[in-house]
């Protein structure tokens, strides 16, 4: 059973996904019903996988290394995972 916060996890990572390709950043939505957003820079072929998840604050998205970002800032999401994917060590 799909937990109660599944359809706005996964509205709130599709709203980044349809930004990412103006950042040059490709996407895939995994997961099933508990979303994860699968994100890469063809570039570097460095690849993350971005969650969205309720906090005190509210939505916050969540990615590795350290990343983070509230929901409401969509465009600086995208802006920063495509500097950390262009960055990142690997």
């Amino acid at each position: 059973m799909a937990s109660a916060y599944t359809g706005e996890r996964r509205t709130h990572l599709e709203a980044l996904a349809a930004l990412l390709p103006g950042q040059g950043l490709a996407s895939r939505m995994i997961g099933g019903e508990e979303a994860v957003l699968w994100v890469w820079h063809p570039g570097t072929a460095r690849r993350t996988l971005v969650f969205a998840t309720p906090s005190r604050d509210g939505w916050l998205f969540l990615w590795s290394p350290g990343g983070q970002s509230s929901v409401d800032d969509l465009r600086g999401t995208a802006r920063a995972l495509e500097e950390a994917l262009r960055n990142s060590a690997g």
